[in-house]
């Protein structure tokens, strides 16, 4: 009786590991690490390594407790750290061209009347127990309305409303010198994709997002429109994004911008003013 829970769980793990290695090949993963230049010279095999990391989620483990403190993984700690931390490794490629693998999987099995939109979003990355972090910055968590130690994670995904993929990022720190904790290493070789990401780390949120719906475009994702909430609601930012997919998005409540309704500039709440509601209609101004 003691034993039964043991072999479930024995079982659970090798069945998860089937799955994922059913879907490294499925979807070629190892061909698409080594277009994105992630790859070993020497040592333990890069696409077993991927593999392992991408494991440790579904079978409930961190990296410190399935590698770290492992002794089962065939490989030590400083091989994983090496590929992770790799600098000549162009992670956003990785990500992007396996995006639209899985993005033309799905469009196979969904309808074609189903649309397809790119969500912009940001979320706070919180770093408050680190303190030599590269870029490392003080930023403002909106939800909490606090400050803190970390980073912004911008990320652009694509759904159809039932699916949803990521399809690129960018880790961001401050792009105000005294929020900026930590610099870059000097020693890092600006020739590579980790300096260039680094570079674009101390740039403003709204810098990104133009670059990265052109670069969804261009490798084949099929988009209507880009959601995004009030943060990114600008009109320099929508007119940007609008030169490539329509925008929907709320606007920022503020007097400072002015709209066209009607033939009249007028701010947000001027318009507000304007539009009468019908009860049980509030969708459906007049």
């Amino acid at each position: 009786m003691h034993h039964t829970p043991i072999t479930s769980k024995s079982q659970d793990k090798i069945q998860i590991n089937g799955q994922i290695d059913a879907f490294f090949k499925c979807f070629q993963i190892g061909t698409l690490l080594d277009r994105a230049g992630i790859h070993k010279r020497h040592g333990y095999r890069v696409c077993s390594l991927i593999k392992t990391i991408f494991t440790l989620p579904f079978i409930g483990k961190n990296f410190f407790r399935g590698i770290v403190i492992n002794e089962d993984v065939g490989f030590g700690k400083d091989a994983a750290y090496e590929i992770l931390k790799g600098s000549q490794y162009n992670w956003r490629k990785l990500i992007l061209n396996l995006a639209v693998k899985l993005h033309s999987f799905f469009n196979r099995l969904t309808s074609d009347d189903r649309q397809g939109v790119l969500i912009i979003d940001d979320s706070t990355y919180d770093r408050s127990r680190s303190k030599m972090v590269e870029l490392l910055c003080r930023i403002r968590d909106h939800s909490s309305n606090r400050y803190l130690t970390g980073f912004r994670m911008l990320t652009m995904c694509w759904s159809d409303g039932v699916s949803c993929l990521p399809v690129d990022f960018a880790l961001l720190s401050s792009s105000n010198a005294k929020n900026r904790l930590q610099g870059i290493h000097k020693s890092l070789d600006k020739r590579t994709c980790g300096y260039r990401r680094r570079a674009e780390a101390m740039q403003k949120s709204t810098v990104h997002l133009e670059s990265m719906v052109k670069r969804a475009l261009a490798a084949g994702i099929k988009a209507k429109y880009v959601l995004m909430d009030s943060w990114f609601g600008m009109p320099a930012t929508i007119a940007k994004i609008a030169l490539h997919l329509d925008v929907i998005c709320m606007v920022k409540k503020t007097p400072k911008v002015h709209y066209n309704y009607n033939n009249q500039s007028m701010d947000l709440i001027a318009i507000y003013k304007r539009l009468k509601k019908r009860r049980g209609r509030a969708s459906k101004p007049v």
